[in-house]
């Protein structure tokens, strides 16, 4: 009975990977004749031409887009039993990529895509001054039902304003609009793309004020408006993203105070406010966000100083950059309690005081400039952390800032910092001078360490006993 059951069970096995065999065929079989539907075709051929010139014809292309040589830049998906496509990618991402000609256009079959998912322009639209083209106004929401992504990268000879018909394609979960010569003021109606989980305007020449209604995209992770020309505050409205990962800010024209509202961030890992206008010192709500791995708010005349904030509540901080911000008063300790720092950026301010040999037992620190301030006293870092860090640490200019020679070696004394000078204590060589009741080496040290050289003591005290002596020659006189 075992005997049987070996070869039953064998000869099942084999019916199975035989079965397996002619369904994996078939269905391959199936999908090679499978066609794409054919006022598909005529409209995608006709919306590449648009792009890459008339010459192109898909003929090496068998038996069409979706088949056995596909072009890239095209996905396909079946519905219904026939090739629709999903998703287009015109420029050069990657191989065999379709790369657009000099004088490019948007042709209506473009928008007749109806299972159209993702539209990408890389680098297409390459000439702002000779062949200059803006984005149709018209058509997009015959591509609302499905578009879920729509990038336009790096492409300035892409001009003017964004369409309001934008704010038709409510399906839309990415809009990129990134490194382009797109003008205007941002578009209040993208803030009805309820679903966006990334919004990417940064790189064209956007002026006027952050709309209030950017502040309703509560699903949105991503949101990068840097390096245009915006003005004005900063919505209360933002605070609430609370889902938002990245804010990006930078590179522009912004006003006004860091708004408290942003403590409602707490899922934010990055926050850069860069090269702005802010003003008002630096919120307390700043430490609520406990999130934070990166924050940049350098080139603002933010002001205030660093005392008012719980720094030790930023465990996830790596990088802290407080470069140029008009900050005064001193570098609290509690920065060297950050233990996952790995930047810190606080040149070009007006900070004082002595700095704490702490900051140096910071683990992960590769990078700590301090220099442009009025740091003052000892530098009591090892010899070692200077040559880890190199120039890397910087503590330059810093006029009253000086490192003690003995303990640190010349070749790893810090960059631009001068060795401390060593204290100058006179000793009178004849003790009992007329001049002299006991106190002169006494008060000879006190001046000496006020930090005069010693050439103006000397001088001094010269200067001294001479005149003693002409006064008691003037008393023999008259005696």
């Amino acid at each position: 009975m075992m005997k049987t059951f070996n070869i039953n069970s064998h000869v099942i096995l084999v019916l199975c990977i035989m079965s397996l065999g002619v369904w994996c065929y078939g269905e391959a079989d199936y999908n090679d004749a499978v066609p794409m539907e054919e006022g598909e075709k005529t409209a995608l051929y006709s919306a590449i031409q648009g792009f890459v010139g008339s010459w192109w014809n898909g003929s090496d292309l068998y038996p069409d887009p979706c088949g056995w040589t596909p072009v890239q830049g095209v996905s396909c998906d079946l519905f219904d039993g026939l090739w629709y496509v999903t998703a287009l990618s015109i420029g050069p991402i990657l191989d065999n990529y379709l790369d657009c000609a000099p004088i490019v256009e948007f042709r209506p079959q473009l928008f007749e895509l109806k299972h159209l998912k993702s539209l990408t322009f890389f680098s297409c639209f390459v000439s702002p001054h000779e062949h200059p083209i803006i984005i149709p106004s018209k058509n997009w929401e015959k591509l609302a039902g499905n578009l879920e992504t729509l990038e336009f990268r790096s492409n300035p000879g892409l001009i003017g304003k964004v369409p309001s018909s934008f704010g038709s394609l409510i399906r839309l979960q990415s809009l990129v609009l990134l490194e382009n010569g797109l003008t205007g003021e941002l578009p209040r109606n993208v803030g009805n793309l309820t679903k966006l989980k990334r919004l990417v305007l940064a790189a064209n020449w956007f002026y006027g004020r952050i709309p209030d209604n950017f502040g309703g995209l509560n699903d949105l992770l991503i949101l990068d408006l840097s390096r245009n020309v915006l003005s004005g505050s900063l919505p209360l409205t933002l605070g609430g993203l609370t889902s938002l990962l990245k804010l990006d800010l930078s590179n522009n024209q912004l006003v006004g105070s860091l708004p408290t509202v942003m403590c409602y961030m707490k899922n934010l890992t990055l926050l850069d406010l860069r090269n702005n206008r802010f003003s008002g010192g630096l919120t307390k709500s700043l430490q609520e966000m406990y999130s934070l791995e990166e924050m940049a708010l350098s080139s603002n005349p933010i002001g205030g100083d660093l005392q008012g904030l719980e720094w030790h509540s930023l465990q996830n901080l790596v990088v802290l950059d407080l470069s140029n911000t008009g900050l005064t008063g001193e570098i609290p300790e509690s920065i060297a309690e950050l233990k996952r720092l790995r930047f810190l950026g606080l040149r070009g301010n007006r900070l004082t005081g002595n700095l704490s040999p702490k900051l140096a037992t910071l683990p992960c620190v590769s990078a700590l400039y301090l220099d442009g301030n009025n740091l003052t006293g000892e530098l009591n870092f090892s010899g070692w952390f200077y040559a880890k860090m190199g120039r890397r640490f910087g503590a330059w200019n810093n006029p009253n800032l000086c490192y003690p020679v003995g303990l640190v070696s010349t070749g790893h004394a810090p960059y631009g910092v001068k060795p401390c000078q060593q204290e100058v204590s006179l000793v009178e060589a004849t003790t009992n001078s007329k001049s002299g009741d006991g106190n002169f080496n006494q008060n000879s040290h006190l001046v000496a360490s006020s930090g005069f050289p010693s050439y103006v003591i000397d001088g001094f005290w010269r200067f001294y006993l001479v005149q003693v002596f002409m006064i008691v020659q003037l008393l023999n006189c008259f005696l």
